[in-house]
């Protein structure tokens, strides 16, 4: 007889369910959260365990490795597939989340999720980082603009350099206003300033990578762009065509068909990481309105817009760019978007792009 067993993974306890291949209920229980815990309460089970899943989630970089180290038949399962198949159950509670994690496993009716390198962790958290400081900046920066105009101050066309000095005049003549919005000005500066730092140590880091440099050769695709886009394919032999790569990211449409009277496309299902999907939005966005050189990616793109619109071949340009970049990747090539140009050209032109967005790492 074979067992199954499903975790429903906590910050600080984990219920777990062993299941056999009737379905019927051999274990319930709850421990400590901790890898040799789980195995221990497991060790009964274990000649006989098939698999054990648990859902994807934040402790699941340190768990999912740690399980297998172990010896156990551990499985990262995607959590929104997860999520679909508990939706039956009456009552959401650990325990039965833990039980039908383990019929999950029984009946082989999941999607492993990829957990990634340990390096590629790492990565993904400057980026996480320095977004979140931006994001910070961004909103103390508003606030600022928001309290000023109760006093009738619009500050419309002020530029970043200059905005403290700008709004420190304008309340100059109020002591208490004038107090408040210097603590404003102060934590926006000290934002700012470590902000900057990890924007440095992004960009040193894609300066020195040879995979990077190669995705900043396609025009529009800049620092954080290549390395949100390596970071999150991760291994490109987990895709088995590149065009998997823009579902993967969410940039294919969502498809409703029922009977043979129904067949919706709709937009985009905006699955997987988001900030990639707006990294490579901006990407095909610059490409498309900023890049004055030949393109054959840029022509295609332009005579799409011509015929919907220019968003909708923004997305599609975007799409093309996750297709094109893990061809790259699994290939080892080179882009060149303009075939008329000669080797000389491409080269002169790639490096001045380096020189302009890693500045002195170029």
């Amino acid at each position: 007889m074979e067992f199954f067993c499903g975790l429903d993974v906590g910050m600080d306890e984990t219920a777990i369910c062993v299941v056999d291949a009737t379905g019927k209920v051999m274990l319930e229980t709850a421990v400590v959260t901790d890898p040799d815990a789980i195995k221990v309460a497991l060790t009964p089970y274990l000649g006989r365990l098939r698999r054990l899943g648990h859902e994807a989630g934040s402790l699941s970089p340190w768990l999912h490795p740690e399980l297998l180290r172990l010896g156990l038949p551990a499985v990262c399962l995607e959590t929104l597939h997860v999520r679909a198949a508990l939706k039956a159950q009456r009552n959401k509670t650990d325990r039965a989340d833990a039980l039908g994690i383990a019929h999950i496993m029984r009946t082989g009716w999941f999607r492993r999720a990829h957990i990634k390198s340990e390096a590629c962790y790492r990565l993904r958290l400057l980026l996480t980082h320095r977004r979140n400081l931006k994001r910070k900046f961004v909103d103390l920066e508003n606030a600022i603009r928001h309290s000023l105009k109760v006093f009738g101050i619009r500050l419309n066309r002020v530029g970043r350099g200059g905005f403290a000095q700008v709004v420190r005049e304008a309340v100059a003549h109020d002591a208490l206003v004038s107090e408040l919005i210097d603590a404003m000005l102060n934590a926006r500066a000290a934002l700012w300033k470590e902000y900057c730092r990890l924007h440095d140590l992004v960009v040193r880091l894609v300066a020195g990578h040879e995979l990077c440099r190669r995705f900043m050769q396609i025009p529009g695709v800049g620092p954080i762009a290549a390395l949100s886009f390596m970071t999150a394919v991760d291994d490109p032999s987990r895709f088995r065509r590149s065009r998997d790569v823009a579902a993967y990211f969410g940039l294919t449409s969502r498809r409703w068909q029922s009977g043979s009277s129904i067949d919706v496309k709709g937009r985009i299902s905006k699955a997987g990481d988001g900030d990639v999907r707006r990294a490579l939005y901006e990407a095909a966005s610059a490409l498309l309105t900023r890049y004055k050189k030949k393109d054959k990616v840029k022509a295609w793109g332009l005579a799409l817009g011509k015929r919907s619109s220019h968003r909708k071949a923004t997305v599609a340009v975007a799409r093309k760019l996750a297709v094109i970049m893990h061809a790259m990747w699994t290939s080892g090539t080179f882009y060149c978007g303009d075939p008329d140009a000669s080797a000389a050209e491409m080269h002169a032109e790639t490096t001045a792009k380096q020189r302009k967005l890693l500045g002195p790492y170029a």
